[in-house]
């Protein structure tokens, strides 16, 4: 089922699928948020944003609105 990062749950794990290069930092690629690596969303900010994930063995912290442009398939 494709989705995005934005609408797991906590817990919850996918596989990254695509990444629009043009609302993606570069900083995002560089610490291995790319095309085929596992993602689990950690945790959710209180006000909802950010989310804190573990993508390619690193913790990270990004905003919603970025997190809705990575789509993944959920596993």
């Amino acid at each position: 089922m494709n989705t995005s990062i934005a609408n797991l749950k906590v817990g919850e794990k996918g596989m990254i699928q695509e990444i629009s290069l043009e609302k993606i930092p570069l900083s995002l690629l560089e610490m291995g948020c790319m095309p085929g690596e596992s993602v689990e969303l950690i945790q959710r900010a209180p006000l909802k944003d950010p989310l804190y994930i573990r993508v390619n063995g690193s913790h990270l912290a990004i905003r919603t609105e970025t997190a809705a442009q990575i789509l993944i398939t959920k596993e």
